[in-house]
């Protein structure tokens, strides 16, 4: 029987904060402070291989800034980012690697770039069955690819498929870049287009896809939206914005991951795993890899 090949790929960068965040990890004295988010992170992360997850990727923000800061001067920076939690980055993607996971820590690119090269990749190759792209974040949405990429919320046990990524934001995956575009997001630092909101953009964009298919003239819309003069009123004003917006919303499936599926396979710790699980104060993550077969 040909064995079942899922790819899981992980933000690291979100498992970090999140386990950073954790109000647990405030009451953990046996790892030292500085390595607490490491420790959790390293601790789900062989969670998931002790699952039955045997391909495995993570990708991480090594440095916050990346190409999308020259293009817009309010893209996310660091700045305010808790100095302890800065500090984690490079010991977790250190503590992964001796774990035997591929990590790919991100300069140029954000780690949602590596993370949808990877997606690419993996789902490029013939004996991949599934892709399972970790992380909430809804820009990952237009990886999804009907049941072959997948998106997990590893929190909640949510998947989104295709139809649940049209279920939640109102359009496929294919235009969520425009559709964030028009809305904005907060977290990544730009506004998107005064006047749009999720309910008319994706009404809109379920019906045209991209930006350059809406028509110019609200009179030409097939669809109704409420204020629609003003809106496109507002689009043809801010058209170039709205392209700016949604080449940085679009994530880089040319991001250098630099590995196959092959490379994606667990095979076990690095001889140095032992070393960190005792700097992580958990000698026990040590004896658990160890068991996996």
């Amino acid at each position: 029987m040909v064995p079942v090949v899922i790819v899981h790929l992980v933000d690291g960068t979100f498992e970090l904060f999140r386990y950073f965040l954790s109000p647990a990890a405030a009451f953990d004295r046996s790892t030292p402070e500085a390595l607490r988010a490491v420790r959790g992170v390293v601790g789900s992360i062989l969670g998931m291989l002790e699952g039955g997850a045997t391909h495995v990727g993570v990708a991480t923000d090594h440095v916050i800034e990346s190409f999308r800061n020259a293009l817009w001067p309010g893209y996310k920076t660091g700045e305010g980012m808790d100095p302890l939690l800065h500090a984690q980055f490079q010991p977790l993607e250190d503590a992964l690697s001796a774990l035997g996971v591929v990590v790919w820590p991100m300069v140029e690119f954000e780690a949602d770039d590596a993370l949808a090269a990877a997606a690419a990749m993996a789902a490029a190759d013939g004996r991949v069955d599934q892709v399972v792209v970790c992380t909430p974040d809804k820009d990952l949405a237009q990886c999804v690819r009907g049941d072959r990429i997948v998106q997990l919320d590893r929190r909640t046990r949510e998947v989104r498929n295709a139809s649940a990524v049209r279920q939640k934001f109102g359009v496929a995956p294919a235009s969520i870049p425009d559709w964030l575009a028009l809305v904005g997001d907060s977290a990544d630092g730009y506004p998107g287009l005064p006047g749009w909101g999720a309910r008319s953009a994706a009404t809109v964009l379920a019906r045209y896809e991209h930006l350059e298919r809406i028509p110019k003239l609200a009179m030409d819309w097939e669809v109704p939206v409420r204020g629609a003069l003003r809106l496109a009123t507002t689009l043809a004003e801010l058209h170039e914005r709205a392209l700016l917006f949604r080449e940085l919303a679009t994530l880089r499936a040319d991001a250098p991951v630099g590995a196959d599926v092959d490379a994606l396979r667990w095979r076990g710790p690095c001889a140095e795993f032992a070393a960190w699980a005792e700097r992580l104060g958990a000698p026990e993550l040590h004896a658990r890899a160890l068991r996996i077969r």
